[in-house]
């Protein structure tokens, strides 16, 4: 039994699916189909049920997924032990970002860890903030990027990097159209909402909220880019952080609504346990020095 085999176990567990497995331990759904089979063989249970939609954890492998989990921990455990009596930070480390590197000083960061810990490798996983949030807490990755307005995060340890202001972008029609006065007659829009799990969710549920209204169903994104390509054909308006509004005014592809502000903040996080792994915590220290 090897570790490749008890990872690619875990990862269909997680992902329900093969090919999404397989990009995740980064081989072909072949190659993890074949080491399933191996793995099956050796125990001698039948770990998944293979139907049309996914697999499914059979009752033996919902146990042993546990026992799969404690072991690769305590490998992890075993090898950051070993780094810290060399007193070297080793290894690759999953980080969960958001849709813009450049906002991200990740140019920065690898070059900090590239000088100061060249054996530590970056694996770069980009979702909305709250998914990676969840997925930091699970221990599917070690560490994220997110957009967050809270100050604390149960089970995790957030560094705040720097503060966003948030704000309404129009489709570029109204650069020939009035636009509206009050915030009364802004909610009455078309709007591209953001999914539940985005960062920016928070502050339109606030500016709703705050013109007596409840997020109207329709036409969501999940990504700011996706915001920004439908706010510009023109759907509706949008939340965009300023930074990235002030970009998309230039291009011409929105118009910035000045009565409303919001603000999130771009954090860092990580858990307790994740930043006991040297690899992770000089991670950590790249990105605070980046951001210093």
């Amino acid at each position: 039994m090897e570790l490749y085999q008890l990872r690619t176990f875990v990862a269909v567990a997680t992902e329900g699916n093969l090919t999404r497995a397989a990009q995740a331990v980064f081989t072909s759904p072949p190659a993890v189909s074949a080491q399933l089979k191996s793995l099956e063989d050796e125990l001698g249970v039948r770990l998944f049920e293979r139907q049309p939609r996914g697999m499914t954890l059979t009752a033996a492998g919902e146990r042993l997924l546990v026992e799969a989990q404690r072991t690769i921990a305590a490998a992890q455990a075993m090898q950051a032990a070993a780094a810290q009596i060399r007193g070297q930070a080793r290894g690759t480390v999953r980080m969960g970002t958001v849709s813009d590197p450049v906002s991200l000083r990740l140019g920065d960061v690898f070059m900090r860890l590239a000088e100061q810990h060249p054996q530590v490798a970056l694996q770069l996983h980009q979702a909305v903030s709250m998914r990676t949030l969840q997925a930091v807490r699970r221990g599917e990755l070690d560490c994220a990027y997110a957009l967050c307005d809270q100050a604390r995060v149960e089970g995790l340890e957030l560094a705040r990097l720097t503060a966003c202001d948030i704000v309404v972008v129009l489709p570029p029609r109204f650069a020939d159209t009035p636009a509206p006065k009050t915030l009364a007659e802004l909610v009455l829009l078309p709007w591209v909402t953001s999914s539940p799990e985005c960062g920016l969710r928070p502050q339109l549920e606030a500016l709703f909220r705050q013109a007596g209204h409840g997020v109207p169903a329709g036409t969501m994104a999940d990504t700011e880019g996706a915001v920004l390509g439908m706010v510009a054909s023109g759907l509706g308006a949008g939340l965009m952080r300023r930074d990235q509004a002030i970009k998309a005014e230039r291009a011409g592809q929105g118009i910035i609504w000045s009565g409303w502000q919001g603000r999130t903040w771009l954090c860092w996080a990580s858990t307790g346990a994740a930043l006991e792994v040297p690899a992770v915590a000089a991670v950590r220290d790249a990105v605070l020095q980046a951001w210093a």
